[in-house]
Formats: C-alpha cells, sequence, structure tokens
C-alpha cells in the first residue's frame, strides 16, 4: 500500500492536512519528509498553511476550502506574524496570494448585458482608398498598448491592416494585420520594428464586432494579442530591444509603404474604439475594456472623431454593441497578493488573477488540531468504508498527484467518483463514519473545481460520460447529507461548516459542466432520494416562456416544491441581449434534520405586537435553488418559490414563516449564513408559503416560532376574572356540600358521588388560588403542582363516575349498587394517585413549569393531565348523547299515552323541554364545559367563555 498512489489512498490521504512539519516546536511536530511545500504555523488561536505550490488565485481559493481553511487575510497582527514566519523559514520573496476581507470570496454574479453606442467609421468595400489619420504626435514609447473594436466584412479574404504606425526613419514600426484562413476565422500577426511576427490569435469571420488589443514592452521585449477579453497569442524576444520611435503617424485601414503614403493592403469594414497608452496592460486590464469598463491607467490617445482625419470615402455610422456581461469580479481590477514588507507591516499590490502563485490557507487552532486527530485515527485505524474503498482502488489504477492542483482532468473525477460510490453502495450497512464524511467532503470540493477543458489528457468525454459523473457526484452528496448522518454532523462540526458546503460544491460542480451536459440536449434531470437536479437551457426569443422547476411529486400531488423564473424577467434578459440561457435548479429534501436543532437562528421577530412571545427561529423547509447562467455567465435576476412547511408546531406555539436564503458572504469564516435581504412574503396558506426574492440562490423557509401570549390587559382581566370564579365556585361548593350534611339529605350512590366531586373540586380550585403566593419557593411550588395535578385528575375522575353513574341509572342497571360504590372510588381516587405517582417518577426533573406552579407545558408531562381529561370528556360526552336520546323518547311516549289529541305535538313538545333541562344542568356535573379549555391557546375569547361556564361550577 505504501506509495500507491490509487484513488483509495488519495482518499485516505485527503483528511491528511498536517503532512507538513508545524514550524514551532513541540508534540505537534509532524515527521512527513514529503518536502517543505506545505509549511504550517500555529499560534495560540491560528494555524497557517503556506502552499508554495504556484496556483491561479480562484484555485487558491479553492484548495485552502477545500481544506477547510480559507485564504489568508492579513488584516489582523496574529495573520501578519504567521505569514511572516513562514516566508522566514522558507526563505520565500516572491509574491503570494492573500484575500481581500473586504471583497466578497465567493463567485461574483454577473450584471445583465448593455447595449452601448459608439461612433465608427465605415471602411467601404467599394473604394480601397479609405483611411483614416490620428490626429497627433507620439513621444517616443517604451511600452505600448493599442485596443480597438473591429467588424470585418465577411466577403473580403485578402490580407488588412487594421492600423499601421509609421516613424519618419522607419516605417514598419508598429503595425497589425489579419487575413483570413481556410476555415473562416481571422488571423491576426502584428509587425514590431519590421518584424513580422506569425498569424496565430483569430476570431470567427462572422460580421459581429470583436475586441481586439495588442501590447508591447521594451525591457521585457514582451508582446500580446487579446481577442475578446483572453489572451490568445503571446511571445518575447524581438530583434531589436529600443523605444518604437516617436513623431510617428498612426492610420487606420491602410499600410504606409513610406512615411504618411503609399497606402497597401486596406481594411474593409467597421473600426471604433480606438484607445492608445503608452503602458503595457495587463489581462485584468484587458478584460475590463472588453465589457466596457473604465480603467485606471491614463490613456495616450481616446477614441473621439474629432480627434480623427479621414479620406472622403470613409463615413461615420453608429455603432450599437451588445457588450460582455459587466461582472463584479475583483479579478477586473486584479487579484490582491503580498508583495513584501516595509516596517513588518505587508504591502499589498494587485496581480492578474489568473497568474499561478503561493499561497497561505489559515483556520482555526482547533480545527487543525481535530483533522490532525481525526487523519492520525484514519491512519491506525481505517474504516470499513475506507478498506473497502482502497480494495477497489486497487483495480482501479487511477493515478494522481498529491499536488495542491487536484484533479486536473474530468477522467480522474470520474474515477474518483465512481469508485467512490461503488463503496458506498457495498458498506450500506456498516455506514459512514466521521472521517469517511470529511473525506468524502473534501473530495466533492475538489471533483467540483476540475477544469472542464483536461489538463492532462486529452480524451473528449461524451455526454455520456459527463452524465454519469455528475449522477456519481450527486449520488455520493446523497449519501453524505441523508438523513442518518444528522449525528454525524454535529461530530464534524468542528471541521466543516456544515451541509451547505455540500451545497456549494453541487452549486459549483453543475455550473462548470453545464456547457457540457447540455451540448446534446435542452433539458437533463438527475434523481436521488434526497436530491433532485435539473438543468434547462432556452434559446432566447421574442415572446420566451418563463420557466418552472419542481421537487419531488408527494403523494397528494399538491402543494409541491416549486421554483420558477417569471416570463417577464427571461423577456428582459432577451431584451439586454442574452441569447442562450441554462437554468441550474436543485431540490435538497434531507437538510433541514442535519442543521443543529439547538443552534437558534438570530433573527428579528415579526410579530412585536406583544400578543405572542417569541421563541425563536428554525429551519422549516426544503431547500432549493435556481442559478441563472446567460451565455454560460451567472445572471442575477428575480424567482418566486412556493415551499412547504415541514416543521410541526407544538401545542401553544405558533410560526411565523420568513423567506429566506443562503448567504456565503455572510460570517464567510463559518461557510455563510442565513439572510432575508431582497426576499418578500407573497402569500401564507396552512400548509405552504409563497415567496418573491430579487435575486438567484439557494432559497428556504425560516420559521419564527412563538409561544401563543396575550396583552397584558387580557392577561390581568384574566388572571382577576378566575380569581373571582374559583371564589364564586368554591363558595358554591361550600354551601352545596353543608346542604347535603345540615338537610339530611338520604344516603344514596348518587349523593356520595356529589360529595366526592365536591371535595375534589374544592380542595382543587382552593389550591389554585394560593398557587400564585406558592410560586415564590420552589420546594412549595413543587409540592403545590402535585396537588394541584392529584385533585384536578381526582375532579375529572369524580365527573367521569358522575357520567357512569347517570349512565346506569338511565341505560343500564344490571350494577348492585355496593359493587359500584367500590368500583367509583379505585376510579375516583385511586386512578389519580396512580397517574400522578407515575408521571412523578417518569418526569421529575421536568414535572414543574418555570415560572408558575402547574405541569410544565412544553414537555409530555402535559399529557398526563390532558390525555386523561380528553378521555373523561368523550367518554361523558357520549353518556350525556345516550341518555338524552333515551330520556327524549320515553318522554314522547308518555305525552302520546296522555294527549292522544291533534295538540299532543306541542305538549309532547313542552314535555320533552321539561325533561331535557335538568338533563343539560348536569353538563357542569359532567366536567362538559371544560371542552373550552381545551382550546383557550386559539383565541383569548374562549379563554373568557371557559371562565364564565366554569366559574358556577356546582
Amino acid at each position: 500500500m505504501t506509495g500507491a498512489l490509487h484513488t483509495g489512498l488519495i482518499l485516505f490521504s485527503i483528511v491528511v492536512v498536517c503532512e507538513s512539519e508545524p514550524t514551532h516546536a513541540g508534540p505537534d511536530r509532524d515527521g512527513d519528509s514529503r518536502g517543505q511545500s506545505r509549511l504550517v504555523h500555529i499560534t495560540s488561536h491560528w494555524a497557517f498553511q503556506l502552499v508554495n505550490d504556484s496556483l491561479a488565485f480562484s484555485r487558491a481559493d479553492s484548495f485552502c476550502r477545500g481544506q477547510f481553511s480559507s485564504l489568508a487575510t492579513l488584516d489582523k497582527p496574529e495573520d501578519r506574524d504567521g505569514a511572516l514566519e513562514l516566508l522566514r523559514q522558507t526563505g520565500l520573496h516572491s509574491p503570494i496570494w492573500v484575500r481581500n476581507p473586504s471583497k466578497a470570496s465567493s463567485k461574483p454574479v454577473a450584471l445583465s448585458k448593455q447595449y452601448v453606442q459608439f461612433s465608427a467609421l465605415n471602411f467601404p468595400k467599394e473604394s480601397s482608398e479609405g483611411f483614416a489619420r490620428v490626429n497627433m504626435s507620439f513621444p517616443a514609447l517604451s511600452s505600448v498598448s493599442v485596443c480597438v473594436r473591429v467588424q470585418w466584412n465577411p466577403e473580403w479574404n485578402e490580407v488588412s491592416t487594421i492600423f499601421s504606425y509609421a516613424a519618419p526613419v522607419f516605417t514598419n514600426e508598429f503595425q497589425l494585420r489579419g487575413q483570413v484562413d481556410m476555415q473562416g476565422r481571422i488571423l491576426l500577426a502584428l509587425i514590431i520594428h519590421g518584424k513580422h511576427l506569425p498569424y496565430k490569435a483569430s476570431f470567427p469571420n462572422d460580421g459581429a464586432w470583436h475586441h481586439v488589443c495588442v501590447t508591447w514592452h521594451r525591457n521585457r521585449s514582451h508582446w500580446a494579442i487579446y481577442v475578446d477579453g483572453d489572451m490568445k497569442d503571446m511571445g518575447s524576444g524581438t530583434d531589436n530591444s529600443r523605444d518604437i520611435y516617436g513623431d510617428g503617424i498612426l492610420i487606420l485601414g491602410q499600410d504606409q509603404d513610406s512615411f504618411g503614403g503609399n497606402f497597401t493592403e486596406p481594411f474593409f469594414g467597421n473600426i471604433t474604439d480606438l484607445n492608445v497608452w503608452n503602458i503595457s496592460l495587463e489581462k485584468w486590464h484587458v478584460r475590463a475594456l472588453n465589457a466596457c469598463s473604465a480603467i485606471t491607467p491614463e490613456v495616450l490617445f481616446s477614441w473621439k472623431l474629432d480627434h480623427l482625419s479621414s479620406h472622403p470615402v470613409v463615413k461615420e455610422v453608429q455603432a450599437l454593441l451588445h457588450c460582455p456581461a459587466l461582472s463584479q469580479q475583483m479579478e477586473l481590477q486584479g487579484c490582491r497578493t503580498l508583495q513584501g514588507w516595509a516596517d513588518q507591516l505587508p504591502q499589498f499590490g494587485l496581480t492578474d488573477c489568473s497568474d499561478p502563485l503561493p499561497f497561505i490557507c489559515s483556520s482555526s487552532r482547533e480545527r487543525y488540531l481535530k483533522i490532525k486527530q481525526m487523519s492520525d485515527s484514519q491512519n491506525s485505524q481505517p474504516t470499513a468504508f475506507m478498506n473497502h474503498l482502497m480494495e477497489l482502488s486497487n483495480q482501479t489504477q487511477v493515478v494522481l498527484g498529491q499536488q495542491p492542483s487536484g484533479l486536473s482532468s474530468l477522467a480522474q473525477a470520474s474515477a474518483l467518483l465512481d469508485v467512490s460510490f461503488q463503496a458506498l453502495e457495498d458498506t450500506q450497512q456498516e455506514g459512514l463514519q466521521p472521517t469517511d464524511m470529511v473525506s468524502l467532503i473534501q473530495l466533492l470540493s475538489l471533483a467540483a473545481e476540475v477544469p472542464t477543458q483536461p489538463l492532462v489528457d486529452a480524451t473528449n468525454h461524451s455526454q455520456d460520460n459527463i452524465q454519469e459523473l455528475s449522477q456519481n457526484f450527486i449520488s455520493v452528496a446523497d449519501s453524505i447529507i441523508s438523513e442518518d448522518n444528522a449525528l454525524k454532523w454535529q461530530a464534524i462540526k468542528e471541521v466543516v461548516n456544515g451541509p451547505m458546503d455540500v451545497v456549494k460544491s453541487i452549486d459549483r460542480m453543475v455550473t462548470g459542466l453545464s456547457p457540457r451536459l447540455m451540448a446534446e440536449t435542452d433539458r437533463l434531470t438527475i434523481h436521488s432520494p434526497n436530491i433532485k437536479l435539473e438543468v434547462q437551457q432556452h434559446r432566447l426569443q421574442e415572446g420566451s416562456k418563463g420557466s418552472t422547476f419542481c421537487g419531488p411529486e408527494t403523494e397528494k400531488r399538491t402543494n409541491l416544491d416549486c421554483i420558477s423564473v417569471p416570463h417577464q424577467k427571461i423577456q428582459d434578459l432577451h431584451n439586454n441581449g442574452f441569447n442562450k440561457l441554462t437554468l441550474v435548479n436543485t431540490w435538497y429534501g434531507s437538510l433541514r434534520p442535519l442543521f443543529n436543532p439547538e443552534e437558534n437562528i438570530t433573527m428579528v421577530p415579526t410579530v412585536t405586537d406583544g400578543s405572542q412571545r417569541y421563541l425563536g427561529t428554525v429551519l422549516g423547509s426544503s431547500v432549493i435553488s435556481t442559478t441563472v447562467l446567460g451565455d454560460d455567465q451567472p445572471v442575477s435576476t428575480a424567482v418566486r418559490f412556493q415551499l412547504q412547511h415541514r416543521v410541526q408546531n407544538p401545542a401553544g406555539t405558533v410560526y411565523d414563516p420568513v423567506c429566506a436564503f443562503w448567504d456565503f458572504d455572510l460570517t464567510p469564516e463559518a461557510g455563510g449564513w442565513w439572510n432575508t435581504k431582497g426576499c418578500e412574503v407573497v402569500s401564507k396558506q396552512y400548509g405552504y408559503t409563497t415567496c418573491y426574492c430579487n435575486h438567484t440562490t439557494n432559497f428556504a423557509l425560516l420559521l419564527q416560532v412563538y409561544e401563543a401570549q396575550r396583552s397584558p390587559e387580557n392577561e390581568k382581566a384574566l388572571q382577576v376574572l378566575t380569581f373571582i370564579g374559583c371564589g364564586v365556585s368554591l363558595c358554591g361548593l361550600l354551601f352545596t356540600f353543608i346542604l347535603f350534611i345540615a338537610v339530611g339529605v338520604p344516603k344514596s350512590d348518587r349523593t356520595t358521588v356529589h360529595k366526592n366531586l365536591i371535595v375534589a373540586l374544592g380542595i382543587a380550585e382552593l389550591l389554585l388560588i394560593c398557587s400564585d403566593w406558592a410560586s415564590a419557593n420552589e420546594a412549595a411550588c413543587y409540592v403545590v403542582t402535585a396537588l394541584l395535578h392529584l385533585f384536578f385528575m381526582a375532579s375529572f375522575s369524580w365527573m367521569l363516575v358522575e357520567g357512569l353513574l347517570l349512565w346506569s341509572k338511565v341505560v343500564s342497571v344490571n350494577i348492585s349498587e355496593d359493587r359500584r360504590m367500590k368500583l367509583y372510588y379505585i376510579i375516583g381516587w385511586g386512578l389519580p394517585v396512580l397517574i400522578v405517582g407515575v408521571t412523578l417518577a417518569v418526569s421529575v426533573d421536568e414535572y414543574k413549569a418555570d415560572d408558575h406552579c402547574w405541569l410544565n407545558v412544553k414537555t409530555d408531562t402535559i399529557w398526563a393531565f390532558v390525555g386523561p381529561v380528553i378521555f373523561v370528556l368523550a367518554v361523558n360526552a357520549v353518556v350525556l348523547c345516550r341518555v338524552v336520546m333515551v330520556t327524549v323518547s320515553s318522554a314522547r311516549r308518555r305525552a302520546k299515552m296522555l294527549s292522544p289529541s291533534s295538540a299532543s305535538k306541542m305538549q309532547a313538545f313542552d314535555l320533552t323541554w321539561a325533561v331535557t333541562r335538568p338533563v343539560l344542568i348536569l353538563l357542569p356535573v359532567l366536567g362538559l364545559t371544560w371542552l373550552c379549555g381545551v382550546l383557550v391557546h386559539l383565541s383569548v375569547v374562549v379563554a373568557y367563555i371557559f371562565i364564565a361556564l366554569n366559574a358556577f361550577q356546582l
């Protein structure tokens, strides 16, 4: 196994971030001898890793993210000290990449294309004499850059001169020319100091406008040709390393065979936006100019027709150009680099973002040590998944290096994902361990960054291969974000920011592969148990329709999770010049359980009228996303989405949905956080909510949870009415009990049951009145809570006995009175004692509420009271209905026998009412007025009704 570069070993070593020596002495010193390409320096709070392998800025940033760290910023003293120590240890003096903390690190979103109007010159094919002369005197130039927009006449196939600069002492001093090749492309070539460079840079002869820039620098003897913002040709080392002579003449559209005359090789077409600088522009300058954006370097000559003298055949025309999407990318200005140090302070600069440079990754000390601990554990005891992966990889033989450049081809990424998916399938019973998840998350991050054009092998992957790679990518990601791994996500939270890291990798993978995925189709769908991915491609035209994407169908096939781009927004993109639209839509159904339930989402409550108490905010739906690519560039547009609520609110709580999105740039060190900017609720329904957001990203519903709470005025009024009602009821109960004793009511089972109910209910109400004073003492409050539970439970038990007694008197008379009373005592007192005793034994720590003397309604303890009460009310409701039916039926029969005349209907009605009225009076005895008590959390009106109905119990 040692020295093998199989797939399993690549994944096995993925978690080994600490593969170089820390620069401090101590027990954490790693004895790995694989070179000093990665040097680690650990401070009291941070770990810094210098990667001496040169990468472009975006690749360096991705590599750091793949190592669960971030590109260093050097904005804090500890960062600067760590970087300085690393550079001192290696003796590295070249610039290194650093991140600008004031700029967003996530991939920016392009703005819409723009129509830009230029005044242009037309060089007609009907005359070969057309030219234009720049009216200015040029100094000697040690550097020069010339940028121009050209529209070639597709019917002209001969050599044409775009511009020529001739000096008095040398005519072919600086010139740009082009010719059409056999494939119908226009090849460009420079002439510098009379030396004709080869035709290589090109653009299609399609009659469209193209932006062309040429640069030259004497000191480096370096030249370059850019077409439409990209460098197409470059070189150095021309024969004569000298300045370009001054006092020359710059001619557009003709070659000067003599100084300012003898024109040949004319250009036919249109020319505009010619600008000249006396410096050699950098790559990001050219990209900015191509995007119609201004740049900082001062221009030597700026395009104005007033500054030109042209031949009469050359006419002014208006050119309406579709500039490439103006992007909010920092690449237009260059990326931040550490250039050196002065007085122990870093000196920053800007460098072209595509240049390869070393860089520093930084992470917290705790995260670094946790990763090292996990890698040591994986080294000593590989998991079942990793062992099986290495067995499979012995047959795969995918050769990969350990360099930070990561996976260099789609073939390598595809093989890694394929063997990883096989290992996941074969080890389903064993399941993933936390170290396996960290390895796979890092694999997804690396695979998402693979260039779409292979760097190592030239194998041309078919669309089937690309789709298979994408399917394996989604399958591996699905296994990681399965609900079964919820506890394991908590175990790796010190290393991985969270499940949205997987979402980000999926976004990057699909966005990067979309041109190849959609090369032969306009719609592609990939399913997995927890993820649904759909890529749509549209050719924009007048009347283009909107686009809608929905998650998997539910059993009821209603209220699906859906997201759509309104047709007007798509039409706006067409009006702004976009021709092709690609929509990457993704649905994630299992992310909610993976977020730490104890980690409350901080948000400002939306309900502020005091009627509800804010408890917190939770993720309450699936996550759905849309990425819009206009001509393969990210564009921002408004979307509308509908999501189902997937959280059941506990009794006594309500929730208010809030439309939100995951903002990767909000707290980037933590991987982002939920944000609501630009989103609003369109409509709220019982099971789902519809939202509108003015941008595209990953969306979800956040549910703000509230405890139903009344206003202070209502709370005070209800409290006063409760005490008054309890007092009145207590007096009534006492008077009734005395009446039973004083009058000498004959002893019977009915009077015995009444007396027991009076005692239980009276003691319960007396305790309720005293409970407010007992709340000041924890022990006393606990005792009062238990006694309240016992006597209210006894009250409802005796109400159940009242119902059973009523049933026995009216419906069934089979049980003897002595046997009945024994059963009644067991139900009335024995059952409540049993329920309270078991409840105290099972939930002694969660028995009492925090702020008053009653059962805890936030736990299942409350069901030790509510459950039996609902049972009693249900039984007594059935008893009452049956008794009413029997009594009314009997009364009607007696009425018919006594009054057989035609007036019997009215007499029967009066008699029925006379019989039913006493039964209705029994409602409080049977406890049915307490039905309102179950519903008091719904409305304050119900609470008032409940107090009114129960104030005169008995």
